[in-house]
């Protein structure tokens, strides 16, 4: 954000007119900005407890315009990893996150980085939240060397530090998350997992058996589903006999929380971070929140719900444009400001796909290399023909 309103200067001054004249767009200064602002948010239903999250929450500039170009990277790296599909660039597994930046951009605001986060294949922001950048991020959907996986896992596997996937089988991040749990509680460093799941998966028998030892033990475990409305092509209407899935712990305290909305989210992670610290045990929520792609690039997104639908939601809750029109209409940001970053954002997208699509592929000879992270290569017998096998009697 440095040097912004020379920049915005450069490219916004000057508009030609049709009689060829050029009008002289002004440039504001920094103090001319409203450096923060609080603003009214929606009440979340809370389960088990006396009072839940704040209903107001205070935004910065800075931390504004921050989650602006975090959203807004988000939104067109998934449109590009769209583009990149149908090109038949990226194969496999493909699931997209478009629609549900408030979630990931909230959670990362309310919760440190030394804590701990794992979620479901639908990976790709929590992926770029938790430090990964685009240009490994798009590498690693192409299967290229420079992605953060070295182009093994693709979509459904992209870990970094602290974050532990991407996982591909429904539901299976839930136990693990509440096994990650322990071990911040075994040593004692005041750190706290998030352990995200979908509505689908909340229908899964270990995630009511990872609740039980959750519970049981007080690990400090923020559970949180986030309901994009449908699992694969199946409304949570037909899917589930109960939908309140903040109040699926029973014993565990919960939270429903407008996921649509970054600041709603952040100021519940906040609270469910600090009831988890302070030794309370587990605590869960629902992010009520809507993906605009279908389930999977396999699925076209619109026999099961129509266009109109999708449209509403874009029109009326987008979480992008929310939080533009909040920082706009209190004079938080200019429509100049956040158009030279679409600008910055446009370009390192594309750059990100350039490398993603001329940087090589892992060679066969590294098949089977990175099986630990912190070892060197091992054999491992009768997985890579190109390995020359040893006798070990």
């Amino acid at each position: 954000m440095q040097n912004m309103l020379t920049i915005i200067s450069n490219v916004f001054r000057g508009a030609a007119s049709k009689n060829g004249a050029r009008a002289v767009v002004s440039t504001r200064s920094y103090a001319d900005f409203t450096p923060q602002a609080t603003f009214d948010i929606k009440k979340c239903d809370v389960h088990r407890l006396e009072q839940g999250p704040p209903l107001q929450a205070v935004l910065t500039r800075e931390q504004g315009l921050k989650y602006y170009r975090t959203m807004q990277t988000m939104r067109r790296m998934e449109l590009k990893a769209d583009q990149l599909y149908k090109q038949k660039i990226i194969r496999g597994f493909c699931h997209l996150y478009d629609g549900q930046e408030a979630c990931a951009v909230g959670i990362e605001g309310g919760i440190t980085a030394n804590d701990h986060l794992i979620t479901a294949y639908r990976a790709h922001g929590y992926t770029f939240t938790r430090g990964v950048s685009v240009r490994e991020i798009l590498a690693e959907l192409t299967g290229r060397r420079g992605g953060v996986a070295k182009g093994k896992g693709g979509s459904m596997h992209m870990y970094t530090k602290n974050f532990y996937g991407g996982n591909g089988i429904v539901g299976a991040q839930v136990p693990l998350g509440a096994g990650l749990a322990l071990a911040c509680q075994y040593q004692g460093n005041n750190q706290v997992c998030v352990t995200l799941y979908g509505d689908g998966a909340a229908n899964q028998g270990q995630v009511f058996e990872s609740f039980n030892m959750a519970a049981l033990w007080k690990l400090p475990c923020i559970f949180i589903c986030e309901n994009n409305q449908y699992g694969m092509g199946t409304s949570v209407e037909r899917a589930s006999a109960s939908t309140e899935y903040y109040r699926r712990g029973d014993y565990i305290p919960g939270i429903r929380v407008d996921g649509m909305d970054v600041l709603c989210v952040r100021e519940a992670t906040q609270f469910a971070a600090d009831h988890c610290r302070s030794g309370k045990g587990p605590i869960l929520m629902e992010l009520q929140t809507y993906r605009y792609h279908g389930h999977s690039m396999s699925d076209p997104g619109v026999s099961y719900r129509t266009r109109d639908e999708i449209q509403e939601v874009r029109s009326k809750s987008d979480p992008i444009s929310l939080l533009k029109d909040r920082m706009i209409s209190n004079n938080m940001a200019s429509v100049e400001e956040l158009k030279v970053i679409d600008v910055e954002i446009r370009k390192e997208i594309e750059d990100a796909a350039q490398f993603a699509t001329s940087d090589p592929e892992p060679p066969l000879d590294e098949l089977c290399d990175h099986i630990f992270s912190s070892e060197a290569p091992i054999e491992v017998r009768g997985t890579n023909p190109w390995m020359k096998l040893k006798s070990r009697s």
